[in-house]
Parts: C-alpha cells; sequence; structure tokens
C-alpha cells in the first residue's frame, strides 16, 4: 500500500509538470505582443501564405500542391490549435489550392474565400465538397470587401471587380491587400501584367505597399514596371520550388526588382520566411 501511494504520488507530480509545461508553452506561442505574423511557407513550386492578426484571428491565402502545407504550418502553429478561421484561394489552380484539401480535412475552418473562376482539376471540385462539408461559409471575392482580422488589421480585396467565371483561372486571381497600422502588403496570386496595369490606373496610390508577395511565382508575365512603381515595396518575396522546370523566378523579373531597389527573397533559396508587423515597420524574422 505504501509503494502504491507513492507510485500515485510520482504520478500526480509528474501530471503536474507536464500541464505547467504545457501551459508555459502555450503562453510562449501566444504571447503576440501586438505583431501581426505573415509566414510564407515553403511548399516547393506553388503559394501558402499563413497570417496571424495580433488577435490571434488567422488567415491562410493559398494553400499550395498537396501533401506539404501541414508540415509547414506545425512550424508556425502551436501543436493544440486546429482551427483556422478564413482561407483565400487566390485562383483554383493545384499549386495554389490542393494543400487546402488537407487543412480543410485536419482543421476546423470558418470560411472559404475564392474568385469565382472555375478550376478544370478534381482538386478543385473537391475543395467544393470539402467546403461544404465543412460547412464553411463560402464567400465569391469582389472587390471592397474588407475582412477584419482583429487588432485594427484587415484584408481588403481589391480584385475581381467583376464576374470571372469565364476567365482564365491566372487573369481572375485574387489580388488583396493586408494592412496593419502604417505598413501593407500586397498579393497578387497569378494575376497577369495586364490586371496589376488595371489596378495601377484604377487604384494609384492605394497600391503602395511595404512587401509584395511578387505574382506568378516570379514569372515573366507579371510583377510589371507599372506595379512595382506605384508598389514601391521595401521587399519583395517569391514563392518557387528550387530549380523548378519552369525557370521562376525569371531572369527579367529579378531584374526589375533589382532596378526599383526592392530587397528580395525566395522560398526557393530560404524556405519559409516569416515577417512580422508592428503596424509601423516590418521586419523578416
Amino acid at each position: 500500500m505504501e509503494r502504491f501511494r507513492q507510485n500515485v504520488h510520482w504520478y500526480a507530480l509528474g501530471a503536474l509538470l507536464a500541464a505547467t509545461v504545457l501551459i508555459w508553452y502555450a503562453v510562449s506561442w501566444e504571447d503576440r505582443s501586438g505583431l501581426l505574423t505573415i509566414a510564407f511557407l515553403d511548399v516547393g513550386q506553388g503559394d501558402a501564405i499563413f497570417i496571424e492578426s495580433p488577435t490571434g484571428t488567422q488567415l491562410m491565402i493559398d494553400g499550395g500542391p498537396g501533401g506539404v502545407v501541414l508540415r509547414e504550418l506545425s512550424k508556425v502553429m502551436p501543436f493544440y490549435d486546429r482551427s483556422i478561421d478564413m482561407l483565400v484561394v487566390s485562383n483554383p489552380d493545384k499549386d495554389h489550392m490542393a494543400g487546402f484539401l488537407d487543412v480543410l480535412r485536419s482543421f476546423k475552418v470558418a470560411a472559404v474565400v475564392e474568385p469565382g473562376t472555375v478550376g478544370a482539376s478534381s482538386d478543385y471540385k473537391a475543395l467544393l465538397v470539402e467546403t461544404e462539408r465543412e460547412k464553411a461559409t463560402h464567400v465569391i471575392a469582389q472587390r471592397g470587401q474588407r475582412f477584419g482580422l482583429g487588432g485594427g488589421v484587415y484584408f481588403e480585396v481589391l480584385f475581381p471587380d467583376r464576374d470571372v467565371s469565364g476567365l482564365d483561372t491566372n487573369d481572375g486571381s485574387i489580388v488583396g491587400k493586408l494592412v496593419y497600422g502604417n505598413t501593407a502588403f500586397l498579393f497578387p496570386g497569378d494575376a497577369p501584367s495586364a490586371i496589376e496595369e488595371y489596378l495601377a490606373h484604377i487604384d494609384k496610390e492605394h497600391l503602395d505597399v511595404d512587401v509584395l508577395k511578387v505574382g506568378h511565382h516570379g514569372s515573366k508575365t507579371s510583377t510589371s514596371e507599372a506595379l512595382l512603381g506605384f508598389a514601391s515595396p521595401a521587399f519583395a518575396v517569391i514563392s518557387a520550388g528550387r530549380d523548378n522546370r519552369y525557370g521562376h523566378p525569371h531572369a527579367e523579373v529579378l531584374d526589375r526588382l533589382k532596378q526599383f531597389e526592392v530587397e528580395t527573397l525566395g522560398t526557393y533559396e530560404r524556405g519559409t520566411i516569416v515577417m512580422e508587423s508592428d503596424g509601423e515597420t516590418v521586419r523578416i524574422r
């Protein structure tokens, strides 16, 4: 009986210690100190961005190709967090949305936003099925929508400004701007230069940002001089696979970024890239 009491005593102490460690682990993850976190995930040849506001609201812009994103999310989310508030599908091509199937099956998701272009792949059809199964709110993006993320952070849709159901998936990409205080990030999906120039014409100063997520993985069809001139970013991030078969990023794009004196970072060189904003300045973590 005495040995039994001793064992119970040690088990209780062990459980208390484990609970204490878990609490401190949770506190360390949850201490955001008023910071907005943006993680450009290394998902190979694709796009996936994880965003967490100072109040803990979480948004993902794209999920990359299948079979990769959960591994990268585990590096930027605590293991006990099993919900993500909103998924934004910039376009329904597999390299942007196939990974969202894994996310929808592994996390509780409140809303899915997409441009309304029709993806031909079976993955896109599966995404619609999983969104319905999850009972997530299904939203078709429209220019002027603002999604508040808490703490003064919001994501604003700049494009589409029309019905894009009949457009090519790249042409109909969601172009969005993330704003926190005096800092801003631009996410153009795979929008080609024609759409960039259109937005430069109708938005002008509204395009001014600190960070540009380079369009279409650094393809020469995007990141026009018109966009760079009005956006005037301090940083640019290119999400592309190392030694990918498309040759992304193209030399023309890198030359334009250099011409505009933009510090350029690539997931193909650095892996996942994490930035933080306190509402006044952006820093690379």
